[in-house]
């Protein structure tokens, strides 16, 4: 054999090589496996689930947040433990819209467990899935405050929101955080802990009058420490009705009445004696009897004791303070009216006038006293004395201040 009939027999070996190594290898658009089915050049879709697979003691409210990388979000599912699914949607958070949430149509129990599986797909449509099984926290204890004003209600510029607690909050930011007050006129309110078990909600200054204020207290899921949770969420709503602010000047023995700017009444009054003065300060009206027995002893001072009494048919009494202070009907004391304070405490106008003043009265008016020599309204006089306390004193009672 001659060199150039070898070298052409070399060249089509290495040509015939070159061919079949390239149709084992195949085309880069068309890989297959070992199967001989398509590979997919796409990278898969990556899913977070923002619930730990196994976590407990969750809150029912805890958000079920879903993110999605290299793909889009398919079919998102939530079932209960014994199978069933649990009906809900899904759409962008509100703080991430990149992130999507699960919203139950109603809220999660407690006690429960749930499993959540999401599905999605690359840009070649292969499906990637991820679940998580998680468990609601069992309460030691369930609570749900007593709220006032009551649902619906109208009452006066001088009312704070009330939250009464059954039992000492342990987290009193938590469950303030979770009490939400919008008023059709804003205000700049703020909550204080008046106790360990009750919190207020007032201004810096009165309500505006004709004022719609709502309180939305969304405590279901919220942990107010040391084993007990909220039971459920409550809305009550309420009118602020007309300005009713009146002075009642012990020092004048006068009470000047207010509608709004107008004074409409000054009356003569007897305030409470130098032995028993009615406590300065602004008063909020708190309920009202056509006809009362008035006794020292259901505020603590025994009948028989010195300064104790017990006056029967009482007429027109609007309380003031659950201290043992009204406004309210006195024919015994009439002589005494605009020139002394001869009262037990109590507002003394004739029983014309204080009909008057009963009409005029709703719940949360204010009566302001003035010019008197006892000391200042506080906590040891019942349930509201909170205009007594500066704005800069009932800011830092918040506990989020």
């Amino acid at each position: 054999m001659g060199r150039q009939q070898a070298r052409r027999i070399a060249a089509v070996f290495i040509a015939a090589s070159l061919a079949l190594l390239a149709g084992c290898q195949g085309s880069s658009s068309g890989a297959a496996d070992d199967t001989g089915a398509p590979q997919s050049s796409a990278a898969p879709a990556q899913l977070a689930l923002s619930l730990a697979d196994g976590a407990v003691d969750v809150s029912p409210t805890t958000p079920v947040e879903v993110g999605v990388t290299g793909g889009d979000l398919g079919e998102v599912t939530v079932t209960d433990d014994a199978g069933a699914a649990v009906p809900g949607s899904v759409g962008p958070a509100p703080e991430d819209p990149a992130t999507t949430l699960w919203t139950p149509e109603q809220p999660l129990a407690y006690g429960t467990s749930y499993t959540v599986t999401a599905t999605a797909t690359n840009a070649e449509d292969d499906e990637a899935t991820s679940t998580s099984t998680f468990t609601t926290v069992t309460p030691a204890t369930l609570s749900t405050p007593g709220i006032g004003p009551l649902d619906g209600t109208t009452v006066g510029v001088g009312m704070p929101i009330r939250v009464y607690f059954d039992q000492p909050v342990a987290d009193e930011a938590a469950v303030e955080s979770h009490l939400l007050v919008t008023s059709s006129t804003p205000t700049d309110g703020v909550w204080n802990w008046v106790s360990d078990s009750e919190a207020h909600f007032r201004p810096s200054t009165y309500w505006p009058a004709d004022t719609e204020v709502t309180l939305d207290a969304q405590l279901y899921g919220v942990d107010f420490g040391e084993g007990v949770w909220g039971e459920k969420d409550r809305t009550v709503s309420f009118s602020i009705g007309a300005e009713h602010v009146s002075v009642a000047d012990a020092g004048t023995h006068t009470l000047t009445v207010h509608d709004g700017d107008q004074v409409v009444q000054t009356f003569p009054m007897s305030a409470g004696s130098a032995a028993n003065p009615t406590h300065n300060g602004a008063h909020v009206v708190l309920e009202e009897f056509d006809t009362i027995t008035m006794d020292s002893s259901t505020f603590g001072l025994a009948v028989d004791a010195p300064g104790g009494y017990r006056s029967e048919g009482v007429r027109y009494a609007t309380r003031i303070s659950n201290n043992g202070e009204f406004v309210h009907g006195a024919p015994w004391s009439v002589a005494s009216q605009g020139s002394a304070n001869v009262s037990h405490g109590c507002i003394n106008l004739t029983d014309e006038r204080a009909h008057w003043f009963y009409d005029f009265s709703i719940p949360g008016d204010v009566v302001e006293v003035v010019g008197s020599n006892g000391a200042t309204l506080g906590p040891a006089d019942g349930d509201i004395y909170d205009w007594a306390i500066s704005w800069e004193d009932w800011k830092a009672g918040s506990a989020l201040s």
